[in-house]
């Protein structure tokens, strides 16, 4: 649960403090972190030490301690020299250890809880008893964003995420897959979209100067109980696929922002092809020229209006009339007539959702 670089990081920092040497070893006498190599010749008494009722003893001019875990013997840590004082500055650093472990531990339990509080496998009862065992407050507002990079099954994006709110955050940092980081985010000093769209600006900065690339944020609603966390996490997962399918040219998505997209993304794909036919016959807008694409996409940026259309494209208003009625005449559909237009617009992004779709096939 606790790793041994922290463990030798604690060892390094005590032995500058109080002067002494210390060695970490398990029940069995295999090192585990040590600030003196000569320490290591210590295994054989540590594992007969284990297994003696005391939890303190002097052997061969060396201190012993037993380090619990919950009652559960985890550590045996030894403290090199005799005296009053070395004896102090062990029972100091099992303490110190003693308590890491408990530390760690309740991390390690409300991350478990958060990650299965995400995926709905906690009851009703047990989200609130274990919550309260826990200490988390219940009745927060808070939002679940999800951070994917390029780099997601790299470890240092989850180590990254969880530098950058600190330990002493009230955000909770944890992934339930390899390929993206989920932050459960405390909104209880504010719940404006602008400040969680600032947060997200500032996540996908953080990430950028460390390196990462192809960075990716999705967030859902503001949930004000626990229990519809699990809610807001499944509207971010939403608003990552469908920002990827229609909004591509977008970092940051919001599941508030997606519109017609998060419709057609829970259309079947049968009903869609159907769709298709019935519009565009035997065709499909892929099947359209460079040219005829550019028009209709610059057409409906510019709300359908053929004079600005026409001035960005740099052509004439007749040609854009005549590539229009040329559309028309292979379709059915007249893009100046907004009822076709519309019908045309989602069209297009039922293709664009097909084929998303069924490039996760092969």
């Amino acid at each position: 649960m606790i790793s041994n670089q922290i463990l030798q990081n604690t060892i390094d920092g005590l032995k500058g403090i109080a002067r002494v040497d210390f060695c970490i070893m398990d029940t069995d006498g295999k090192e585990t972190a040590s600030t003196s190599a000569s320490m290591s010749g210590c295994a054989a008494e540590a594992a007969e030490f284990a297994k003696s009722p005391a939890d303190s003893q002097e052997i061969k001019g060396f201190q012993y301690f037993k380090i619990y875990d919950e009652q559960q013997l985890e550590y045996i840590l030894i403290a090199a020299g005799t005296g009053e004082d070395v004896y102090v500055a062990g029972k100091m650093t099992a303490f110190q250890i003693q308590n890491l472990l408990v530390a760690y531990k309740e991390r390690f339990d409300k991350d478990n809880f958060i990650k299965n509080l995400l995926l709905d496998n906690l009851l009703l009862i047990d989200i609130y008893s274990r919550a309260k065992k826990l200490h988390i407050q219940t009745d927060v507002k808070r939002v679940v964003m999800i951070v994917e990079t390029a780099d997601g099954k790299d470890n240092n994006v989850l180590e990254a995420m969880r530098i950058y709110f600190g330990s002493g955050s009230r955000d909770f940092i944890t992934a339930v897959d390899e390929n993206n980081v989920i932050v459960v985010k405390d909104l209880s000093d504010g719940e404006s979209a602008a400040e969680i769209e600032k947060a997200a600006l500032g996540i996908e900065s953080y990430l950028t100067k460390e390196g990462m690339k192809g960075i990716h944020i999705a967030y859902g609603t503001v949930v004000k109980e626990i229990k519809e966390v699990s809610r807001s996490y499944k509207e971010a997962k939403m608003a990552m696929d469908v920002g990827k399918i229609f909004f591509d040219d977008r970092n940051i998505m919001a599941y508030s922002e997606l519109g017609i997209g998060r419709l057609i993304y829970q259309l079947p794909i049968p009903l869609c092809k159907m769709f298709i036919k019935e519009i565009f016959g035997g065709k499909s807008p892929d099947d359209f020229d460079e040219e005829t694409l550019t028009t209709i996409n610059k057409f409906f940026e510019n709300s359908l209006n053929v004079s600005e259309t026409s001035r960005q494209l740099f052509i004439h208003r007749n040609t854009l009339v005549y590539r229009l009625d040329k559309l028309q005449k292979n379709t059915g559909l007249d893009l100046r007539v907004f009822e076709d237009a519309i019908t045309f617009r989602i069209a297009l992004m039922v293709v664009k959702y097909m084929n998303y779709m069924e490039s996760f096939e092969y």
